[in-house]
């Protein structure tokens, strides 16, 4: 009897360690917002210009997406998808990205950027 109770408490840690290692693997997320820089992640984003996020001072603080006043970064790839991106579009400034990726600790690795407004 002893030997079937601790072989289904064992069973059941067992489980439960692999629901709370699944909760915790990263899931895919598109963030919908504006491209921006670190160090001015609280500008206004509708009027934050393109110039600005690339400017040497701006970039080297770490690129990411504010959606809703909450600044996501990006991992070092990211930055630089995020980078070509904004070099890409013709807007100077309030550009609309989507952004999907998976994010671990706050920080997003990217998979893809588009521009969509």
């Amino acid at each position: 009897m002893l030997k079937k109770f601790i072989f289904s408490l064992t069973a059941v840690m067992a489980l439960s360690l692999v629901v709370m290692a699944q909760d915790k693997a990263a899931k895919e997320v598109t963030l919908k917002g504006h491209l921006a820089d670190k160090h001015c992640a609280g500008a206004d984003m509708a009027t934050h210009k393109k110039g600005c996020v690339l400017s040497a001072k701006c970039a080297d603080s770490g690129l990411g997406v504010v959606v809703d006043g909450k600044f996501t970064a990006f991992d070092k790839d990211g930055s630089a998808k995020a980078k070509a991106a904004l070099e890409k579009s013709k807007k100077d400034g309030g550009a609309t990205f989507e952004v999907t990726g998976t994010v671990t600790d706050g920080t997003m690795t990217v998979k893809s950027i588009k521009e969509v407004g």
